[in-house]
Formats: structure tokens, sequence, C-alpha cells
């Protein structure tokens, strides 16, 4: 396994919709293994193919004390409220954003065995499905900031990103 590297914005790479997986072989497992050894390693709670230069529809997200959550050719099914949440990225370093969300999220996806799950998420966890399910259309949470007056930048300290 790996710590990849993570790709920033203006790299073309994040703004491209991802290809959808074909083939769950040896090549995707070996990513699949290297971003949930990347994604705590840059702090992150979520990670998706197209951070680190992998333009395939495949995501992970892990949050604190649980089993970090695998999904390949992920959708959206359902979506319900809205919020107001500060949002980062590891894309967008040094930055953070007030952004709407969903209040639930329902997500059907593939395990890394080719497996179909769903997973319902609310608060941090709908946030990062949001999240990481744009990134692999090509969408970065800056397209939502209403103005740029809502985009400001942090200390390296306070830095964590979906």
């Amino acid at each position: 396994m790996a710590v990849l590297s993570i790709c920033c914005a203006p790299d073309p790479v994040l703004r491209r919709r991802a290809k959808r997986v074909s083939s769950l072989d040896g090549s995707i497992q070996k990513l699949i293994d290297d971003m949930l050894e990347t994604m705590p390693a840059v702090s992150g709670v979520g990670l998706a193919a197209p951070q680190v230069g992998v333009s395939l529809r495949i995501a992970v997200i892990g949050l604190a004390d649980e089993d970090p959550i695998v999904m390949v050719n992920p959708e959206i099914v359902k979506r319900s409220g809205e919020r107001t949440v500060v949002e980062g990225c590891l894309s967008v370093p040094g930055y953070r954003g007030e952004i709407s969300r969903s209040v639930s999220v329902t997500v059907k996806a593939r395990d890394r065995q080719g497996k179909e799950f769903r997973v319902k998420g609310t608060e941090l966890l709908a946030q990062a499905l949001e999240h990481e399910l744009d990134h692999l259309n090509g969408v970065l949470y800056l397209d939502y900031l209403e103005s740029p007056d809502k985009l400001y930048e942090i200390e390296a300290e306070e830095e964590q990103g979906l």
C-alpha cells in the first residue's frame, strides 16, 4: 500500500466526470487499498479517486470509530432537507466555504467485492457522501458558494478536508 499524492484545483482531473468501474480486478483493489491508506494520512474524512489522479467512480469515507466505507460506482438515490455547513476539501487546501448540503442522503453502490449495498447518512456522513460523489461528477464545493465572500482562508492546523 502507498500514500498517494492529492491533486489540487485547478487540475483538470477534478473537473471531469469519472468513468464507471467495469471490473474489480487487482489494479482496482490496489487503488482502493492505497486510497484507504492515503485518506487518514492526509487527515481526510473521505477521498474520491479523481483526487488521486484516477478518473474512476470510486470513493472511500472514514469517520472516527467506524469501519471505512468503500463505494464503487456510487449513486445518490435519495436526499432530504437542507442545511448550511462549513466545508473544506483536500483538493482546495487552505480554504473553507459556507455552502448548502442535504440533511439526509442515501447512496447505492457496490463494495470492493462487487456486492450492491446502500448507505444512509445524516450530518457529517451525509455531507461526506455528497462531497465525494460530487468529485466523481467533476464538481467542487466551490461551485456551491453563493458568493466569493463565503470562501475564507484557514490556518494550516485547522486543515481537514472531505
